[in-house]
């Protein structure tokens, strides 16, 4: 019986680390957002949420009157490897530049659509 509860509660952490990423991978996606859409008007969120393929996340969006969607891929954890856009892929140097220069700024986290 010990064994059992034993078990369960490490499924249970595994879980929870499992959305801890989860969310971390989120919020990544929905800070490149801004940076990634036409300057149409406001970035509103309309959906956010795991994607189709493995370790990515899909944010659906509104930008002005149009709705575009981003979809973020990461590797195991929570390290953004690549996103694509209704538009266009992102290249590595861009991509680069991003993670760089914006994501892990104080500007993206005030830019997120999900605060507003």
């Amino acid at each position: 019986m010990r064994r059992r509860a034993a078990t369960l509660v490490v499924l249970a952490g595994l879980g929870a680390c499992e959305s801890a990423v989860q969310q971390q991978r989120l919020a990544i996606c929905r800070r490149a957002v801004p940076a990634l859409a036409s300057p149409d008007g406001p970035v509103r969120v309309l959906r956010a949420g795991a994607g189709a393929p493995p370790d990515s996340v899909r944010v659906d969006y509104a930008s002005g009157t149009r709705q575009h969607w981003a979809l973020c891929r990461f590797n195991a954890g929570a390290i953004l490897t690549g996103i694509s856009t209704d538009r266009t892929t992102l290249s590595d140097a861009s991509l680069y530049l991003l993670k760089r220069y914006y994501l892990d700024t104080p500007d993206a986290a005030r830019a997120d659509p999900a605060e507003r």
